[in-house]
Formats: C-alpha cells, structure tokens, sequence
C-alpha cells in the first residue's frame, strides 16, 4: 500500500502539522518505508505460534513477579479535591468542551 503525496498531505492536515515541500517528500518516503516494512511482516506465517508476554521468554525462561493485589494506601479524596474549583458528589467538574 504505498501512499501518494495526496495522502500525505491529509495526514499532516488532521494532525495539525504544518509541513514544507521537502518534509512533505521526505514524510512520504519514510511513510511508505514505514508499511513496507508492516507488509513484509504480515506475509510471515505466524500460524501455532504462541505470542511471547516479553522477548526475553524466548531465550531463557522467565517468572513473572507479581504482586499482591492489596490495597496499600488510604483513601485520600476529600484531600485531593480540596484544590480543585470545582467538585460535586466526590467527583471533579469540568468545563464541557465538545458539543
């Protein structure tokens, strides 16, 4: 899938960006760079093989260390929110900003 200078365009366009001619080209090269390099993964057949929760599972045998699940500080709302402007029903309250 290889992108046109079109695409690039309204990329930089919904991400607010301001780009010049030559980083509009430059963009558009390392873009396209960037999905080569995801169609070459895709056509690898990952088929029966199990995702790794690290890389490091690969090469050496590793245990995860996990934690209790236990609560270990208070509850400190009331001291949170004392320097908030506004607060309801222990919640913050905020401007609304999308109609």
């Amino acid at each position: 899938m290889a992108l046109t200078p079109q695409d690039v365009s309204r990329i930089a366009h919904l991400a607010r960006l301001e780009l010049q001619d030559a980083e509009a080209a430059a963009m558009l090269t390392q873009l396209n760079g960037f999905f080569s390099i995801v169609e070459q993964m895709s056509a690898v057949d990952t088929s029966g093989v199990e995702p790794l929760y690290t890389p490091l599972s690969a090469v050496q045998a590793v245990h995860l260390r996990l934690r209790d699940d236990a609560v270990t500080e208070s509850n400190q709302r009331e001291l949170n929110q004392r320097s908030a402007p506004a607060v309801e029903d222990g919640l913050f309250l905020v401007p609304k900003v999308i109609e």
